[in-house]
Formats: C-alpha cells, sequence, structure tokens
C-alpha cells in the first residue's frame, strides 16, 4: 500500500450541532481516512491549516452499518472520524468562521 500524504488524510469537515458546539472550546471533527493513525492526522491538520498547533487527537471508528435492497444484502463504507483539540495560543482554522 502507497504512503499516505497529509491531503488524502482529511476528508471532510464535520458539521453538525454538535461539532458546531464544540468549536467554541477550539476542538474541530474531520472525516478521516480510516487507515490514519493519530500521529498522521495531527500532522496533516498543522500542515494544512497554517498556524494551527494540535494538543491532542481522539478518534472514532464507524463500522458500516447493514443495507438491502430486495434480497441483496451489503454494508455501506466503514468510516473514522477525528477530533482535533487546539492548543490556546493557536489560531483558529479558517473553513469554520462564519458558519
Amino acid at each position: 500500500m502507497a504512503a499516505l500524504e497529509y491531503y488524502d488524510i482529511i476528508l471532510k469537515p464535520v458539521l453538525t450541532e454538535k461539532s458546531m458546539n464544540l468549536m467554541g472550546d477550539k476542538k474541530y471533527t474531520f472525516l478521516v481516512n480510516p487507515q490514519a493513525n493519530k500521529t498522521q492526522i495531527k500532522e496533516a491538520v498543522e500542515k494544512m491549516f497554517e498556524g494551527t498547533k494540535v494538543a491532542k487527537v481522539n478518534t472514532l471508528n464507524a463500522d458500516g452499518t447493514k443495507r438491502r435492497r430486495g434480497q441483496a444484502v451489503g454494508f455501506t463504507a466503514k468510516t473514522k472520524k477525528a477530533v482535533v483539540t487546539l492548543t490556546e495560543d493557536s489560531k483558529d482554522i479558517e473553513i469554520f468562521q462564519g458558519l
């Protein structure tokens, strides 16, 4: 398997009511690549967003759910979420400004 680059690790931000409330505490939620570990996620956030310093990363693995279409049974893709906590002296992430 090829090595993951920082732009392959963070897939998209999670924009839910709960994640928006966490932004006041400098906690940002992202969907990330399921093979990425916490160290890779930390490096990717610091490279993608200038001036940010990550204090800690919490991850959550979610298995795919069972779906049926007639007699055919399958599963949706499994996902991984990361809640990234920034330090107090860190800049905020700009993509979340004005939301």
